[in-house]
């Protein structure tokens, strides 16, 4: 069964590769909070479940992280046998979000006349070249083609550019009648033989091309000038004479049923685009660029359109400014939060399809309507259960055994306040299903999750912590839940240095930290304080002093129910902070 739930509820990337093809279905990410405690990450897997299970509206539904698993949550993973879910740390929209333009690349050799028709026949002013492996060489664009038709003046500028016979063969319409068609012409210029054969001799060299008509003399003089290509227009016959003349001097004859004039007009469609093309310096996006880094690129160049490359470099396609407007926003549920500051990074560019909380209401807008579930219990997974139950879905063991840690961790073992009769007979239920017993399971998952040993003090800080506006602060809270009080005094030692140092620069980014070192059997919290007046606001909001950058809180163990609102309402009333 654990294979399973692993392959249902997440263990498919978010970010997977994206092949050329459309996929048959949309991916949705399930993701947590920032930081994620075995709630956020339980509730992203089981509700991942139940929606693979239940919605049949064409969506891949993938359960996400946006942060490390702590020990305590990958205890309750590996007992279950459950991959944690895929690491997400930003949801903008990519350019593999975006319609990317399937722009048919062309080789280094395709004629200026054959890119100048794939343009028109798909309405672009850009055209990619690429090799034989489909990796970009470089790009012709039709500004690049008109100035290679309208200001190159220089006679020799074929043979400079090593214009295939096979270009010229097709741009004009012509046949070889003496000569390689693989070969190059790389040497002289071009000529046209207007005059009779003895000016002739005054400006033809060799290795020239020369535009001639049927007079024999003219094609005999050229060929005795050692020319390396005679034009012979409007179809005329070739003489055997001139024709064996022409192999014994290696002279590449070509008949063409165009005129003189059309012939001197269109010789030039004929060089590769290779001479005329962008190679350098060029402005590439991958499929996995966010929209938001490239956008200032884009405005700050000139360029009409952008290449895109895959895997390995491939070009994909093209993108322009236009195609901004109408990228595809990536579609994301989010569970155990409603706070902008704890969402995963550019949660405001996706198109967020359900909130599924059991918080406050936070600082999170919407474009449109969306499926809002949040309930007074104390844990998400509590309502998960609850849908479940209403949706008439059966239960795996191991989802029931992953909701049942989620209530547990999030109630400490149904000793935190913001625990309900919901929260208990959820649990109970699930521990059931998933064969365990709530109170030895909870003491040996927390014994996990507390295990200090090989932590620094920054992922003891970090590993379940949280943003928060006040007012006009910006405050972050963490917990460390643990069942042992020398354990708590040994985090505490760590941690307090580590601020002090942390506060003395400007890293941080917020105007007060704090840490609950929680004792659950003692239910009581010591809380480290940090921050310019952070002392203050604790005394106003407990009435209790702080000692050397920690106060003492007698049953005070949750972070939603006891710290939080205390503290905003601390914000809100003392003169220190502007309030009234």
């Amino acid at each position: 069964m654990s294979e399973n739930i692993n392959q249902t509820a997440g263990a498919a990337s978010a970010d997977a590769a994206v092949s050329t093809e459309v996929p048959k279905k949309s991916k949705i990410a399930v993701i947590g909070h920032k930081n994620p405690d075995t709630d956020s990450i339980c509730a992203a897997i089981s509700y991942t479940y139940l929606k693979n299970m239940t919605a049949n509206d064409g969506h891949e539904y993938v359960a996400c992280r946006a942060g490390q698993v702590s020990a305590e949550t990958q205890y309750v993973l590996d007992y279950f046998g459950v991959e944690a879910p895929r690491f997400l740390d930003n949801i903008g929209t990519r350019v593999k979000d975006m319609e990317i333009r399937p722009v048919q690349g062309v080789s280094r050799t395709t004629s200026l006349k054959n890119a100048w028709t794939l343009m028109k026949e798909q309405h672009v002013f850009t055209l990619p070249i690429i090799t034989d492996h489909d990796h970009l060489r470089g790009l012709i664009t039709t500004n690049d083609i008109t100035k290679s038709y309208m200001e190159e003046q220089d006679s020799a500028i074929l043979s400079v550019a090593k214009t295939p016979y096979r270009n010229i063969l097709e741009t004009l319409d012509a046949e070889m009648v003496v000569g390689d068609p693989d070969a190059v012409f790389d040497k002289g210029k071009v000529v046209i033989a207007a005059a009779n054969p003895d000016v002739m001799e005054n400006y033809i060299d060799e290795h020239d091309m020369v535009i001639l008509g049927n007079r024999y003399e003219s094609q005999l003089c050229a060929i005795e000038m050692s020319a390396g290509c005679i034009v012979v227009c409007l179809g005329a016959p070739v003489s055997r004479t001139i024709q064996h003349m022409a192999r014994e001097r290696n002279c590449t004859i070509i008949v063409t049923p165009l005129d003189t004039y059309a012939v001197a007009r269109l010789i030039n469609q004929s060089m590769p685009v290779e001479f005329f093309m962008k190679k350098d310096d060029l402005i590439t996006f991958s499929l996995s660029d966010y929209t938001e880094s490239i956008r200032d690129i884009m405005s700050q160049k000139r360029y009409r359109d952008f290449p895109i490359l895959g895997w390995h470099n491939h070009y994909v396609g093209m993108i322009s400014r236009r195609n901004l407007l109408g990228v595809h926003k990536r579609g994301i549920i989010l569970v155990d939060h409603n706070e902008v500051q704890q969402a995963v990074d550019n949660v405001m560019d996706a198109d967020i399809r359900e909130i599924i909380d059991h918080h406050k209401l936070g600082s999170l807008e919407t474009m449109t309507p969306v499926f809002f579930r949040n309930q007074p219990v104390g844990c998400t997974c509590t309502i998960i259960y609850q849908m479940f139950q209403e949706k008439n879905v059966e239960i795996p063991r191991e989802i029931a055994g992953l909701m049942c840690s989620a209530i547990l961790s999030d109630t400490l073992a149904f000793r935190s306040p913001t625990c309900t009769s919901v929260d208990v007979m959820a649990a109970q239920a699930l521990a059931k299903i998933a064969g365990i017993e709530c109170e030895s399971y909870a003491r040996d998952m927390f014994t996990a999750g507390s295990n200090i040993g090989s932590k620094t003090a920054q992922e003891l800080l970090y590993q379940d912590f949280k943003r928060f506006e006040m007012g006009d602060l910006e405050v972050g809270i963490g917990q460390v839940n643990s069942m042992s009080r020398e354990e708590l005094a040994e985090i505490r030692s760590r941690v307090v240095p580590y601020l002090e140092e942390l506060f003395k620069g400007s890293d941080h980014g917020l105007d007060m930290i704090f840490l609950m070192t929680t004792d659950i059997l003692g239910e009581s919290t010591d809380l480290i304080c940090f921050g310019e007046n952070s002392d203050i606001l604790v005394d106003a909001a407990y009435h209790v002093p702080v000692v050397d950058h920690v106060a003492h809180l007698e049953h005070v163990v949750s972070r939603k129910k006891q710290i939080v609102p205390a503290l905003m309402n601390a914000v809100s009333t003392h003169p220190a902070f502007g309030g009234k």
